[in-house]
C-alpha cells in the first residue's frame, strides 16, 4: 500500500536535487508572477480553510491554467452543475466558494502539516499516483525540469483515461517547478519543514484505511479496469465509484461519502442465507436421476432429515449426490447411508458444503456425459451458492444416455423454481410462509412480528371503552374516553372481533415461523 511514510523520503531528495531545466525557465518565472497576482484570492480561501495560498495556486494552475471562473476540483465552469469527477458540484456564486468545496472533498481542510514533503506529497494525490506505478516521476510535479524526461529521467505520460504512452513527455510544467519559481520571487513563502514537534494524525490521512477497504471492495465485485490498491482516492478510483454509483441508483459523484461507502460494503459482504431454503425440488430430481439409473432400486434414506417434512439443507444435497455418484460409476453398487451434518448446519460450514457439492456436481456431469475421466477442480471463482445452483439445474435437467427422458415439469415451471430459489438464498430476509403472507407480501412484511401485540392492544382497549360511560360532568381523561365511546356506537361490537382475529392470526404466524425455523433467535441473557 502506498502511504505518505512510504514516499516522504523520496519527495525530501527529489525537491533536494530539483533544478529548472535553462530553456523552460523564463516560462516557470512568467507561471509564478500569475500565481502571485492571484494572491489576494487565494488568501481568502486559506483563512476559511487553512491551507496555504501558495498550494490553493499551484492545483488551481494545473486544473484550469489560473481561470478563476472555474472550478477548483476539475476546471469546469462554476456557473453549472460539474458533470466530471467529482460530479454534481456546484454552481458557485464564487472562485473562493468552489475552491474552499474542492479542499474539502481532498480532506485538506484543517490540516496542519504542509511541509515540503506532505506539500508535494498532496499536490500528486490531488492528480493520482498513477506515475509512481509506473516508475516514472510524475510530470504533475516535475515537467519542466531534471526529474521528469531525457536525458535525466525517464519520461512517460497517461494520454487518456488508463492509457499510458512512456515516450510521450508532457509539455507543462509541473506544480514543483513553479513552487520553485515563486519562492524565488515571494520570501513571505515558507516552507516549514517541523511543522509539529508531537504527531498527530492529519484529515487526509484518517480515511486512508476507508479508501483502501473500499478499492479491496470494489475489486471485488469487478472493477473494470481493476483498481491500484494504494488508498489514494485518485481519478481511476472516482471513476470505479462513479460507476457503482450509477448502477445502484445512487448519486453520482464519484465520491466516497457515507452513503456510497455502506452501498459498496453491503454489497461487497454478500450475505448467504440457507437455514430456511426449501431444496426439496433439487432432492426429488435426483432422486428420479437415481431411478433411472438403477430401476427399481431404493433410494437410500439421508440421516440428518427430521419428520415433520423439515426443509431441506446443503449437507442433504451433497449426501444425495455422493450416493447418486457411487451409483453411476462404473462397477458402483447399492449405495448406503451417507452421514452427513445435522438440519441447520450453521454458516461457518457452507464453504466446505459448497465445495463439496461443486466436486460432485463436475463428476456427475462428466459422467453423464461419457466424457473425459478426470473432473475439474472448482475454481474459487465459482464456489458460490449462485454458482452452485447453476451447475446443480444443469445437472437435474439432463438423463443418462439412451435412456427416454422422465416425465419432467416444463421449463417454464423449472426456471421459476430456479427463480425463487435464487431469490430466497440472495434475501436478507427469510421468504414468509402461508399463514404470515395471507394478505399478500407486502401486508404480510408489514405486519410481520406486529401482529399478535396489535391485537392484544386493541382487544384491551376496545374491552376499556366498552365499560366508559359518559359523564356531563367528567373531565380530562375519563371525559376523552367517554366521548369517543359514546360517539362510536356498539364500538365492541366489530372492534373486537377483528383484535381477537388479529391476536389469534399473530399466534399463528409465529407457529408457522417455528415449524420453519424462521424464529427470531432469542435474547442473550447476562
Amino acid at each position: 500500500m502506498v502511504s505518505y511514510e512510504s514516499l516522504k523520503s523520496e519527495y525530501e531528495r527529489n525537491w533536494a536535487n530539483l533544478e529548472i531545466r535553462p530553456a523552460r525557465l523564463g516560462e516557470a518565472n512568467a507561471t509564478a508572477r500569475k500565481a502571485i497576482n492571484g494572491k489576494a484570492t487565494y488568501q481568502q480561501v486559506e483563512r476559511l480553510t487553512g491551507v496555504p495560498w501558495c498550494f490553493v495556486a499551484l492545483c488551481h494552475y494545473r486544473e484550469s491554467n489560473f481561470d478563476f471562473d472555474a472550478y477548483l476540483g476539475n476546471g469546469e465552469s462554476l456557473k453549472r452543475v460539474t458533470s466530471l469527477v467529482p460530479k454534481g458540484r456546484g454552481p458557485f456564486a464564487s472562485f473562493v466558494d468552489g475552491a474552499v468545496d474542492a479542499l474539502r472533498i481532498q480532506h485538506f481542510v484543517g490540516a496542519q502539516d504542509w511541509c515540503i514533503a506532505r506539500t508535494l506529497y498532496r499536490l500528486e494525490c490531488f492528480n493520482g499516483l498513477g506515475y509512481n506505478a509506473k516508475g516514472v516521476n510524475s510530470p504533475y510535479l516535475y515537467g519542466g525540469s531534471n526529474l521528469y524526461g531525457p536525458p535525466e529521467a525517464r519520461a512517460g505520460k497517461f494520454v487518456a483515461d488508463h492509457v499510458f504512452d512512456p515516450n510521450h513527455v508532457d509539455s507543462q510544467l509541473g506544480t514543483a517547478v513553479v513552487l520553485h519559481a515563486m519562492m524565488s520571487q515571494d520570501s513571505s513563502i515558507a516552507i516549514d519543514d517541523n511543522p509539529s514537534l508531537a504527531p498527530r494524525s492529519e484529515p487526509d490521512d484518517e480515511v486512508v484505511s476507508s479508501v483502501l477497504l473500499m478499492q479491496q471492495t470494489l475489486n471485488k465485485l469487478g472493477a473494470n479496469p481493476p483498481l491500484d490498491e494504494d488508498s489514494i482516492s485518485g481519478p481511476k478510483t472516482k471513476a470505479a465509484v462513479s460507476q457503482f454509483q450509477q448502477q445502484h441508483a445512487l448519486e453520482d459523484t464519484g465520491l466516497l461519502d457515507g452513503t456510497t461507502i455502506a452501498a459498496i460494503t453491503r454489497a461487497g459482504m454478500q450475505p448467504v442465507r440457507t437455514a430456511n431454503v426449501d431444496l426439496s425440488q433439487i432432492l426429488k430430481r435426483l432422486d428420479d436421476i437415481s431411478q433411472v439409473v438403477q430401476p427399481g432400486g431404493a433410494i437410500p434414506a439421508l440421516t440428518g432429515v427430521t419428520p415433520g417434512g423439515q426443509p431441506a439443507d446443503l449437507s442433504q444435497i451433497l449426501s444425495r449426490l455422493e450416493n447418486l455418484a457411487q451409483l453411476i460409476q462404473p462397477g458402483g453398487t447399492t449405495p448406503t447411508p451417507i452421514a452427513t451434518p445435522s438440519t441447520g448446519t450453521t454458516p461457518a460450514g457452507l464453504p466446505i458444503q459448497l465445495s463439496q457439492i461443486l466436486n460432485q456436481l463436475q463428476s456427475l456431469t462428466q459422467a453423464l456425459q461419457g466424457g473425459a475421466t478426470n473432473p475439474l477442480s472448482p475454481t474459487p471463482a465459482t464456489n458460490t451458492t449462485v454458482g452452485v445452483l447453476g451447475q446443480l439445474l444443469s445437472l437435474i435437467t439432463k438423463t443418462v444416455p439412451g435412456t427416454p427422458p422422465a416425465a419432467n415439469p416444463a421449463p417454464a415451471d423449472q426456471l421459476k423454481q430456479l427463480v425463487d430459489l435464487l431469490s430466497t438464498l440472495l434475501s436478507n430476509k427469510p421468504v414468509l410462509g402461508q399463514v404470515n403472507g395471507a394478505l399478500g407480501e407486502t401486508v404480510g412484511k408489514l405486519l410481520d412480528g406486529k401482529k399478535t401485540a396489535l391485537g392484544i392492544g386493541g382487544t384491551l382497549i376496545t374491552a376499556l371503552l366498552s365499560g366508559v360511560t359518559a359523564s356531563p360532568s367528567a373531565g380530562g381523561l375519563a371525559g376523552l374516553l367517554g366521548t369517543i365511546a359514546t360517539a362510536v356506537p356498539g364500538l365492541s361490537q366489530f372492534a373486537l372481533p377483528i383484535s381477537l382475529a388479529l391476536t389469534a392470526w399473530g399466534v399463528l404466524g409465529k407457529m408457522e415461523k417455528w415449524a420453519q425455523g424462521t424464529a427470531p433467535p432469542p435474547k442473550p441473557t447476562a
